[in-house]
């Protein structure tokens, strides 16, 4: 889910509070979903993921909606008019979607960034003028739908964009944050020296109920076949290079420190998305 974003604007609350979420989420979707993914999407962006420019943190922002059963084409019949609507009135908010590839019913994940919480108080004239889509071509669709928000980790993520039409979404529920966050920088330390960069991008949750995750990291793709390429796991790679012993030591930190995890892989659907231009 990675896509240089630009600074997204959210469109004042007007209506239920269904219409404010598909509202929210039609703004994700004015800046990204997956995966995601894991899968997301996370992912997937992550999930959303992005360029971590000059590794400051940023607030990803994600909707998960699950379609009604034969509702797919009317759905994405619905956001297409959205999105036509959008450009049209010179919208200028950037987002992605990503359609989850495993799990119950049919989820897509909309997702985007903001660069900090000033910018939930921001108007958008354009979501304005397209309010009446979302109710009346968008919402008839969803079955449910869940806002979340996290944020990123630069510190232990990839530097730069990579291409990212796929993505792989882990996510962890933990009982020992510290515990779990000092094992994670050391495994991903290890990765960084061997390979040279981590191999994803990290987040943390904000908020959100209790099963949500505490944390979840997007690993991008070009395509599902580059998933095909053998590599060594993480915990190899730690014992090539601190040995067995270190590495018996840091399974048994993450085991105790972790509740649950779980992940999933989002495909990213280029038709609606809106990556802002380079």
């Amino acid at each position: 889910m990675i896509t240089k974003w630009k600074k997204p604007k959210i469109p004042k609350r007007v209506g239920n509070n269904k219409t404010l979420h598909i509202m929210k989420t039609m703004r994700i979707l004015k800046k990204a979903l997956g995966a995601v993914v894991v899968v997301l999407c996370f992912t997937i962006t992550s999930s959303n993921v992005y360029a971590q420019e000059e590794a400051q943190s940023q607030i990803l922002s994600l909707s998960e909606l699950t379609i009604k059963a034969n509702h797919n084409s009317q759905f994405r019949s619905g956001v297409k008019d959205w999105i036509n609507c959008y450009m049209e009135n010179d919208g200028d908010w950037a987002w992605n979607m990503w359609r989850r590839v495993q799990g119950e019913g049919n989820v897509y994940i909309l997702s985007s960034f903001m660069n900090n919480w000033a910018e939930m108080d921001e108007n958008d004239p354009a979501g304005q003028e397209c309010q009446s889509i979302v109710q009346n071509s968008i919402m008839p669709n969803i079955e449910k739908s869940e806002a979340n928000l996290a944020r990123s980790i630069p510190e232990l993520s990839k530097p730069e964009l990579v291409e990212n039409n796929v993505i792989t979404v882990f996510f962890w529920r933990v009982n020992n944050s510290t515990l779990f966050r000092e094992t994670v920088e050391e495994v991903e330390s290890t990765i960084r020296e061997a390979e040279g960069e981590p191999r994803g991008y990290w987040y943390s949750s904000v908020g959100g109920n209790t099963k949500a995750p505490h944390y979840f990291v997007v690993t991008p793709f070009s395509n599902f076949a580059a998933m095909d390429v053998e590599m060594d796991g993480v915990w190899t790679v730690v014992e090539n290079e601190h040995g067995s012993n270190r590495r018996e030591e840091l399974q048994a930190d993450y085991r105790e420190a972790v509740d649950v995890t779980w992940s999933y892989m989002f495909r990213k659907d280029t038709e609606l998305s809106r990556p802002m231009p380079e």
